[in-house]
């Protein structure tokens, strides 16, 4: 891949935090145009990043409904175990129970939406309903980071529950945009540097734990009415996600049959959208937005004119870095602590 290179030595570590770490609450860093500098040359850059592209090899050709072993995901690489571990044993259970209790999180977020229905209000768009639900999260977010975190690592819920309120959308704004898809992709960072998930615990992480986000971030747009974030309009990728197609298009390289100029396909996507998280965002956008596709989703319009999957992928991810990770607008809402740090990388 042309962007592997951004990979070596930009991973997390694998849930090894020195023994002074001390845990802080995330705060902005970035406040002027100058400091964007900071944050690409920042430790939380290189990290952040390299967990992005780590997620985006391992979905290469797999399908979101694919059958797979999380023992042998996981487990072999994260404890050095050569053998096969049985589903029963205390270790499997211990992974496995970290992915449910992150999905049950965020089926406590959905189920809070459905007990906080829309107010009446003159504005169509921006349900101030939003607000009492996000105080509610505000609220309860380190209790429910804290039922997430090994025991051993309690200190860290008031950091990374940060990152958990942050991705939910603007209370204040009622908006949604890719710098609250990025806080989610932290959180679940911060979560593999603490080690309550894995680096190496990969397809849990994109097709079940990050799906369920999508899911639940849906529902928050529908149900409140959001209003996208720095939208570009006709002109961007999409109202609100970003990370999806980009490991939605990896989950298509080298595919048989469906190629770029098959997703525009209301029957393609219709048929396969339960397989390919890149098609469950084209099906989203067909349910939101009426009218001749090229007209209301241009950008990708192109894309599915490019010859092959592989090409789409590198150009999502040059893309992102360009258009998300690399614009003040996005990036002076970032947050940054012990974690996710503003200090420098190494070289």
């Amino acid at each position: 891949m042309a962007e592997s290179e951004n990979q070596s030595g930009a991973t997390p570590e694998d849930g090894t935090l020195e023994a002074t770490t001390n845990f802080m609450v995330p705060k902005k860093e970035i406040t002027m145009v100058p400091d964007m500098g900071k944050w690409k040359q920042s430790k939380a850059y290189v990290d952040y990043v390299g967990f992005i592209l780590t997620l985006n090899e391992s979905v290469k050709g797999k399908k979101l409904t694919s059958e797979y072993n999380i023992s042998e995901v996981c487990l072999i690489k994260l404890f050095n175990i050569v053998s096969s571990v049985s589903v029963h044993s205390p270790l499997f259970y211990c992974v496995l129970q970290t992915v449910e209790k992150l999905l049950d999180l965020l089926g406590t977020l959905e189920r809070w939406i459905n007990e906080t229905p829309p107010v009446d209000q003159p504005s169509r768009f921006g349900n101030k309903a939003f607000r009492t639900w996000f105080a509610q999260l505000d609220q309860e977010a380190e209790a429910l980071v804290s039922a997430v975190l090994p025991s051993d690592k309690q200190d860290a819920a008031p950091e990374i529950a940060v990152y958990l309120k942050e991705s939910v959308g603007n209370s204040t704004r009622i908006d949604y945009g890719t710098g609250h898809e990025a806080a989610f992709a932290a959180f679940l960072c911060c979560l593999c540097k603490v080690g309550a998930l894995k680096v190496d615990d990969q397809l849990a992480i994109v097709f079940k734990i990050f799906n369920k986000y999508l899911s639940v971030m849906r529902k928050l747009q529908k149900t409140y009415r959001m209003e996208p974030a720095g939208s570009q309009g006709v002109w961007g990728l999409d109202d609100f996600q970003f990370l999806p197609f980009i490991w939605g298009s990896s989950q298509f390289v080298d595919h048989p049959t469906i190629e770029p100029r098959h997703f525009v396909d209301e029957k393609v996507v219709n048929e396969h959208q339960q397989d390919y998280m890149f098609l469950e965002c084209i099906k989203f956008i067909n349910e939101m937005k009426t009218g001749p596709f090229a007209e209301h989703s241009n950008q990708l319009w192109n894309i599915s004119a490019v010859p092959s999957w592989s090409k789409v992928n590198q150009g999502l991810i040059r893309m992102y870095k360009a258009e998300c990770l690399e614009k003040f607008p996005v990036i002076q809402h970032f947050k940054f602590g012990s974690l996710l740090s503003i200090q420098p990388s190494k070289p």
